[in-house]
């Protein structure tokens, strides 16, 4: 057992290897649209759930192409300014199943046919959000307190400043979601190694046609959820459930589920609410779950599903190849935000705070929340922390 344990949080760290620089170039772009794009600049782009904007919105997260915590993250920033929630989701969905390294993935992985179910199946899935986000969870309902003020916020007067205030967003992201990423990478290397996959497979039911194809599609997620998978990280797993003969829909839903892994329900929890995230969360599920069902009749339609067979599992990682690459360059750069974090201009400090509960960076001129205690304001990200500070009369760190 011991043994089991070792070798899931080995495989769990792999996925945080594999992911490392999505993770990275993810924050940083969040954290450089919180600091200088103004909700001016976005609602222009990303201001409604037209037809044309839902368009822009998928292009955008497809070049985006983050990491699901990652996603969550750069998706929350540009609600906050301003963008449409409707699109700020579809952008988000599209930043982690319309990607070319995921498809990628697949390909090696599971075969080509999986790969262009991704980008089929990804269409879908923006096509079902549209129609259902605005009548389900529509934009006055889901907008939180963070659209309160409705002045264009300043920007810092110098290059220096710019890119301080971009790190500090950057890390502020990170910190604020620091654990359910520890936790989903642990937990994610420990289904896959400790679990038995016997386990796994019981979950889904088979021989009875269409059915079958159901509640594959249905289970694909909930096994996504408990599962922690992240990312590229579920690829592997996905591979092992076509393997053990899991319908086509259900492993494609299966994929399409990482954003509503546990650690990003948690996340969508500190973002939203509590009720809020957990329906957000229902109309998630059944939309990968339907999408799942649609794009197997569509590849049965066009007869191209594959035959099941063994899949040689294990991916490459230290060497000469695009991951370390990217890795390296990823750490470079964090290494880089990091100093600019920690020698924010004097002359810009004042001009931000940062939240005592998740400590998620905030512009004080334009902060979701604030409140006098003590003769000290204090700002927050959302009203949840500002509730969670007053009840528990928490003291900030720093």
């Amino acid at each position: 057992m011991m043994n089991k344990v070792l070798s899931g949080l080995a495989e769990g760290w792999w996925m945080f290897f594999d992911t490392f620089w999505a993770l990275i170039f993810g924050f940083v772009i969040s954290g450089v649209i919180q600091a200088l794009v103004s909700r001016k600049k976005m609602q222009s782009l990303l201001g409604d759930h037209s037809a044309r904007t839902i368009v822009r919105a998928s292009t955008f997260g497809a070049v985006s192409s983050s990491c699901s915590y990652a996603a969550s993250a750069l998706a929350h920033s540009i609600f906050k300014k301003g963008a449409d929630f409707t699109a700020s989701m579809v952008f988000m969905f599209a930043s982690t199943n319309l990607v070319i390294e995921l498809g990628i993935v697949l390909w090696l992985l599971i075969g080509w046919q999986f790969a262009a179910a991704e980008f089929v199946g990804g269409a879908v899935m923006i096509f079902l959000l549209q129609a259902l986000i605005p009548r389900i969870a529509p934009p006055e309902r889901a907008t939180i307190s963070s659209m309160a003020s409705d002045q264009d916020e300043p920007t810092t007067s110098s290059v220096r400043g710019k890119i301080s205030a971009s790190a500090g967003y950057t890390i502020g992201d990170f910190i604020m979601l620091r654990w359910e990423l520890i936790a989903g990478f642990i937990v994610a290397g420990l289904a896959m190694k400790v679990v038995p996959f016997s386990f796994w497979r019981a979950l889904f039911i088979s021989g009875h046609g269409f059915w079958s194809s159901v509640e594959n599609a249905i289970i694909g997620p909930f096994l996504a959820f408990i599962s922690f998978v992240c990312s590229v990280g579920n690829v592997p797993l996905a591979a092992a459930l076509w393997s053990a003969e899991i319908s086509f829909g259900g492993v494609i839903a299966f994929i399409f589920a990482d954003l509503i892994s546990l650690p990003l329900v948690l996340i969508y929890r500190k973002y939203y609410g509590t009720k809020f995230a957990i329906k957000l969360t229902l109309i998630f599920w059944f939309v990968m779950s339907l999408s799942g069902v649609i794009t197997e009749v569509i590849f049965q339609l066009l007869k191209t599903i594959p035959s099941h067979q063994g899949m040689a599992m294990g991916t490459k990682h230290f060497g000469l190849n695009a991951t370390t690459i990217l890795n390296g360059v990823a750490l470079v750069l964090a290494l880089f935000i990091f100093y600019f974090y920690k020698n924010l201009p004097a002359q810009e400090i004042s001009e931000f705070a940062q939240d005592p509960i998740c400590q998620m960076q905030v512009r004080k001129s334009d902060a979701p929340a604030s409140h006098l205690s003590d003769g000290v304001m204090y700002y927050f990200c959302m009203d949840g922390c500002k509730e969670s500070f007053i009840k528990n009369q928490v003291s900030p760190e720093n």
